[in-house]
Formats: structure tokens, C-alpha cells, sequence
């Protein structure tokens, strides 16, 4: 996929700028007692909150943000989107943030988008607003994708990267045989 040196520019930034850590900010159980959750599922009734605790929102494209992003950061609400354009990569990249367990997660995509429907509906999932890892993992694999590397070097960099000292990865399925 070609980047346009706007992209390549956000993906840089955003991969120097990003210093996140472990899934951090309130737990969805804090949000739920704080009535957060309850109150943004409420108060847009196409958003469905999941027994874990994670929002789940359907937009028309991946051109439309869902609007739990509304009062995130910039940045997050760009990670979001870059999410949407290397689905094709992220989804062959596993997250070691524990979500495989916790939200029954199988790639990082799943961390932002639960899917992608035939009619081009998204699904979108607020897990990696509270999740450093997820954020980072994201990052790296857009911006190795952005410098041309193949599938698989991407997948076995993010692995020997977070093989120790992180939850058990997702289960997620390798990439396709490069031809």
C-alpha cells in the first residue's frame, strides 16, 4: 500500500511522539461504577457496551469515526483512523495486552475495530483508547508498513518484541505466503 508523505509524517510523529505503557486510564469497571460507560451508551443509542466493558460502535466507512472518540485526544482519534488504513496489515499482528483473554480479541485490529462488514460498515471498538500496548503495537506496525516491509518481518519484529515481559498474545494467524 502506498503512503502518501502525509501519512509517512503522522505514522513518524505519531511513533515518536507515542510514550504509552500498558493498558492504563480508568478499568471498564471503574468506568461502569462511574457510570461513563452507561451514560455514553445512553446517550447514543447506536453504541452496544460489551460484558467486558468495551464500547462497540457501528459507522457507515472507515471514513467515519465513531463518536466515543469525540472528547479523546487528537492522537487517538488519528491512531483510530491509521487503524482503518493498515487493517489489512494489523490484522496478521497479535496484541500482548492481555485482550485475547480479557475481550476474546484475536488481532490488534480487534483492539479498534471489531469489523469490517461486506457493505463497508464498521464496527469500531473503544478498547484501545485505555490500552497503551495496543496503541504502540498499532504505531510500530503502520510504520514498519510504511517503510515497505513485508507482512511477515512486521509480525516477527512486533513478537520478538513483546514475547517477554507482556500478556500472552492474541491468537492471531499469520500472514499469507509472500509470493
Amino acid at each position: 500500500m502506498m503512503k502518501t508523505g502525509k501519512q509517512r509524517f503522522v505514522i513518524l510523529l505519531l511513533s515518536a511522539g507515542l510514550m504509552l505503557s500498558g493498558c492504563s486510564g480508568k478499568s471498564a469497571q471503574e468506568q461502569v461504577e462511574s457510570g461513563q460507560a452507561a451514560e455514553a451508551a445512553h446517550e447514543h443509542g447506536h453504541q452496544t457496551q460489551l460484558s467486558n466493558g468495551d464500547i462497540q460502535e457501528a459507522t457507515s466507512s472507515i471514513d467515519e469515526l465513531p463518536t466515543f472518540l469525540k472528547s479523546q485526544t487528537s492522537e487517538l482519534q488519528t491512531i483510530y483512523a491509521l487503524s482503518a488504513q493498515v487493517s489489512d496489515v494489523l490484522k496478521y499482528i497479535p496484541c500482548y495486552c492481555g485482550c485475547g483473554d480479557s475481550a476474546s480479541h484475536e488481532s490488534n485490529l480487534n483492539c479498534f475495530i471489531d469489523e469490517i462488514q461486506e457493505d463497508g460498515t464498521v464496527v469500531w471498538d473503544d478498547h484501545g483508547t485505555r490500552c497503551g500496548v495496543c496503541l504502540d503495537i498499532a504505531v510500530e506496525s503502520a510504520k514498519m508498513s510504511s517503510e515497505g516491509m513485508s507482512l511477515t518481518d512486521i509480525r516477527n519484529a512486533i513478537d520478538e518484541k513483546y514475547s517477554t515481559g507482556y500478556a500472552k498474545p492474541t491468537p492471531t494467524p499469520m500472514p499469507p505466503a509472500e509470493s
